[in-house]
């Protein structure tokens, strides 16, 4: 697998930035009515060596991990926000709204979460890590997560969902918060991707 290459960080976001602006879902992507009621943040048991890490605001993102998971034999461990999303705190079209006062104000993204501690953490050696696609970048709650582990020893794959964005530079941004880790060149897939296109995908990777 290629390794991210470091790339001019303020001429991708603002070329994503741009390309999320003329697009009703390219922002936060707003197809699914609500987030998924049934995350939780513990981690399920799988191989013991391979993690699918997610956030998603509205389904989409954990649909594409439980299929690296069920491809992969991995266990799971889902980002939750201490105060989730609402579908308004999503409505990126109100500029009022949560996350378009969060993205406005970036000194309010350090979003907090119920727990960003893994269940044996050290024992998985491959990480993949989930989130859709805000204004061009990772959704913020990620970064809460990547910034309070230690990804030492560990080979880190992002994967991302977005309804016409591109991954842009997320991948790279998430491997320069976290500091540690071998971070890998990530795939971003639709908000409609199958089963079948993300198992073909991990099939690639060769883990």
């Amino acid at each position: 697998m290629k390794k991210i290459t470091a790339t001019a960080m303020s001429i991708v976001l603002a070329a994503s930035l741009t390309a999320c602006s003329g697009s009703s879902q390219d922002s936060v992507d707003n197809s699914a009515s609500s987030q998924s009621s049934s995350s939780s943040s513990s981690a399920a048991k799988g191989d013991g060596s391979t993690l699918v890490v997610y956030y998603s605001a509205q389904g989409h993102t954990e649909k594409v991990a439980q299929s690296i998971a069920n491809a992969t034999g991995a266990g799971t461990f889902v980002i939750e926000p201490a105060q989730p999303y609402s579908e308004d705190d999503l409505d990126w079209t109100n500029d009022s709204s949560r996350v378009s006062v969060e993205h406005d104000n970036p000194d309010q993204r350090d979003v907090e979460l119920k727990t960003t501690k893994v269940p044996n953490w050290d024992s998985y050696t491959t990480v993949f890590i989930g989130y859709p696609i805000w204004w061009g970048i990772a959704a913020w709650p990620v970064d809460t997560f990547v910034k309070a582990n230690d990804f030492s020893g560990k080979t880190v794959i992002p994967f991302c969902t977005s309804a016409s964005s591109g991954m842009g530079s997320s991948g790279t941004q998430l491997a320069e918060l976290a500091g540690t880790g071998d971070w890998q060149e990530g795939q971003r897939f639709s908000s409609s991707a199958s089963e079948s296109e993300v198992r073909d995908w991990v099939n690639g990777l060769g883990i």
